[in-house]
């Protein structure tokens, strides 16, 4: 979740949620291309006896087993570099939380994978919120999260999947949504 955008009669309070563009996603995608690729040419270097890599000679890796390795390494890296570039094209886990207090309605709004339920959108009434939930865990899988408590409906997460936020934005971001819809926050 980064910035709230509060429309300029205060009524509407929007966060965006980041999704599947962050950096380390492009970072991933970029290095796993690259080790695929290479892996790939490399098995293609040691069958067909042409260097096809200019910073190694594959030509004297023997095809049986070494190359096959090599190509099903690179065919594997391939194809997790494509899904890794296609979640990203997609922005799965993208989009908004959006609280307008005109129409009296709290959405949340998420993009999936493509489908019949690419779009993942759960709306409620501001009336039926009880609190704004802060969940901490700390240790060797840390979780930073909000949670926006419905009355009858349980709890709906509203920041990202992934890495945790700082602690401090986490809290301003709680205490300002709080606030804005008059409840009580949780957890801290």
């Amino acid at each position: 979740m980064s910035t709230s955008v509060t429309s300029t009669d205060n009524r509407v309070l929007r966060q965006p949620v980041l999704g599947s563009r962050r950096f380390s996603n492009y970072w991933w995608a970029m290095v796993i291309s690259v080790g695929g690729v290479g892996f790939l040419l490399a098995s293609i270097s040691s069958y067909t006896k042409v260097n096809f890599l200019p910073f190694s000679d594959p030509t004297q890796l023997i095809f049986v087993p070494q190359g096959i390795a090599m190509g099903f390494y690179g065919v594997a890296g391939s194809l997790l570099a494509a899904y890794l570039w296609l979640v990203i094209l997609w922005d799965v886990g993208g989009g908004f939380n959006e609280f307008d207090k005109n129409s009296g309605t709290a959405k949340v709004f998420r993009r999936g994978f493509p489908g019949k339920n690419r779009k993942i959108e759960v709306t409620h009434k501001i009336e039926d919120v009880q609190a704004i939930r802060v969940a901490i865990k700390d240790g060797l899988n840390p979780r930073r999260a909000l949670y926006l408590r419905v009355k009858g409906k349980g709890e709906l997460p509203l920041t990202r999947v992934g890495q945790p936020l700082p602690l401090s934005q986490l809290e301003n971001q709680g205490a300002e949504l709080a606030r804005f819809l008059g409840v009580p926050l949780e957890g801290l």
